[in-house]
C-alpha cells in the first residue's frame, strides 16, 4: 500500500488502554496513525511498537488543539480519522463535587472534543472521513458519585450525534460507543481500589464489579478498539450517529430484578427518610 493511499487516523489519548489498543490495531491494518496525550513516556512507547506519529500536547486547551492538527496536516497532509479517546474523572454526588472539579470535567470531556473536531472538521470534510467518540456507559446509566463524568459524557453523546446530522451530507460520519468495565491501566488502578476496601485481589474486583454482567467479565482493550476500528472503516459506510454500548450487556440488565440473584446481597438497613 502507497503512503498516499494510507488512511491517516488521529487518536487522543492514544499511550495508554483504549487508545494504544486502537493504535495498534490501526497500525496493523495499514493506517498512518497520529497519537497525542500529556505524557510523552507512553506514547513514545506505543510509537516505538507501531510506528505511530506523537504529537505531546493537552488538547484540553486551545493551543494543544491547534498543534495536534497542524503538526498532523503538516506531516501526513490529510486527515480521515478522529477518535477522542480523553477524559477525566472526578468522583462525587452532586452535593460533593466542587464546582472546579464540575468546571474541570466539563473542559477535558466535552469542551475539548468540541474544539477538536472543530479544528479537525474542515480536513475530515475534505476526506469524507469518519468520527469516533469514546464515551461510557455512564452516559447511559447513572450511577453513585458519577454526577459530573456522567454528564460530560452523556454530553459527548450528542455532540457526537449533531455532527452527524449537520455533516452527514457532507459526506462525514460520526459515532460513539459506550465501553463498560474495561481491563486497561485506568480500570486495573480502580479494581485495586476497590479491592483495597473489600479485602480483595484486583482480579476478584474485577469479577465483583462484573458480576451481574451478562458476560462475567471485563473487556479486553482490543475488544473495543476493534468496535473503533469498524466504525471508522468503509464496512461501517452507512453507520451514522450511533450510539453503541460494548459492555457485554451491562445495559440490558434490569436492576428490580437484581435482588433475586442468589449471589446479590441487599442492604436493607432503614433509609434516613424511612427512620422517622
Amino acid at each position: 500500500m502507497a503512503a498516499t493511499d494510507r488512511k491517516v487516523v488521529l487518536v487522543t489519548g492514544g499511550g495508554t488502554g483504549i487508545g494504544a489498543a486502537v493504535t495498534r490495531l490501526l497500525a496493523a491494518g495499514g493506517d498512518q496513525v497520529v497519537i497525542c496525550g500529556r505524557r510523552e513516556a507512553p506514547l513514545r512507547a506505543v510509537a516505538d511498537e507501531t510506528g505511530a506519529h506523537v504529537v505531546v500536547a493537552d488538547v484540553s486547551e486551545t493551543d494543544g488543539v491547534a498543534k495536534v492538527v497542524d503538526d498532523t496536516i503538516a506531516t501526513f497532509g490529510r486527515l480521515d480519522g478522529l477518535v477522542i479517546n480523553h477524559g477525566i474523572i472526578h468522583v462525587g454526588r452532586v452535593d460533593e463535587v466542587t464546582p472546579e472539579q464540575w468546571d474541570d470535567t466539563i473542559r477535558v470531556n466535552l469542551t475539548s472534543p468540541f474544539l477538536l473536531v472543530r479544528a479537525a472538521l474542515p480536513h475530515l470534510l475534505a476526506a469524507r472521513g469518519a468520527v469516533v467518540a469514546v464515551s461510557s456507559v455512564a452516559a447511559l446509566r447513572a450511577s453513585d458519585g458519577m454526577a459530573a463524568y456522567s454528564a460530560s459524557k452523556a454530553g459527548l453523546l450528542l455532540l457526537t450525534q449533531s455532527l452527524a446530522v449537520d455533516h452527514g451530507r457532507d459526506g462525514l460520519r460520526a459515532n460513539a460507543i459506550c465501553p463498560g468495565w474495561t481491563a486497561t491501566e485506568m480500570g486495573d488502578m480502580e479494581m485495586a481500589e476497590l479491592g483495597k476496601e473489600r479485602g480483595l485481589s484486583t482480579a476478584d474486583a474485577y469479577r465483583l464489579a462484573t458480576a451481574v454482567v451478562p458476560q462475567r467479565r471485563a473487556a479486553h482493550p482490543d475488544e473495543i478498539a476493534a468496535t473503533v476500528g469498524w466504525l471508522l472503516s468503509d464496512a461501517a459506510s452507512y453507520v451514522n450517529g450511533v450510539v453503541l454500548p460494548v459492555d457485554g450487556g451491562s445495559c440490558i440488565v434490569d436492576p428490580g430484578t437484581l435482588a433475586l440473584d442468589p449471589r446479590v446481597s441487599v442492604d436493607l438497613s432503614p433509609r434516613p427518610q424511612e427512620s422517622r
